[in-house]
């Protein structure tokens, strides 16, 4: 026998609850408030109550952490979401199970490509094949410096992101080559 959640399992709300099946599994439920069965269900932009992602991805319920990540998934244009992605930490079963209901209707329109017309995927590593001046951080990014997880940047296939020196900087396409 089950008990019926008071909360939203995301961000802790007790208004306007209702159980959302967690796909694929059909056995896997999340008790949601309507604000967060509407980013799981449609559009979702950037905003305040999102920032409960940060807690929700550490929840021990599975469920409940592969819903926060799908979610996050959905946000990763905004830097604190890509951030929380980077270090959160899923149990290669529910990664799987988490990337599995993300869908492929993510595609970017851009494709990426490096330096050798190679195709550059989000969560790539890429190498520097020169030394780049950081405008405004006030350091140079040496020649040969492992950039691991870049983010694509959705809008222009020249650029991609990625951390150098603890920095979250926008790199040239043309200035890396994939490892």
């Amino acid at each position: 026998m089950s008990e019926v959640a008071a909360n939203c399992d995301l961000c802790g709300s007790e208004a306007n609850l209702a159980d959302v099946t967690v796909s694929p599994k059909d056995d896997a439920i999340v008790t949601l408030c309507a604000i967060c069965r509407a980013g799981v269900e449609g559009d979702i932009s950037d905003a305040p109550h999102w920032r409960c992602l940060s807690d929700a991805i550490w929840s021990a319920d599975a469920a409940t952490q592969v819903t926060a990540y799908r979610l996050l998934s959905r946000l990763k244009s905004e830097a604190w979401a890509r951030d929380l992605l980077e270090i959160a930490y899923l149990e290669p079963e529910n990664l799987e199970w988490a990337e599995a209901g993300l869908g492929d209707d993510d595609e970017p329109a851009l494709i990426h490509r490096d330096t050798n017309g190679t195709q550059l995927a989000a969560g790539d590593t890429v190498t520097l094949i020169k030394d780049l001046n950081v405008k405004g951080a006030g350091f140079t990014a040496k020649r040969g410096t492992a950039v691991r997880n870049i983010s694509l940047v959705p809008d222009n296939e020249g650029h991609i992101e990625g951390r150098v020196n603890g920095q979250q900087i926008v790199i040239l396409t043309e200035f890396v080559k994939k490892s």
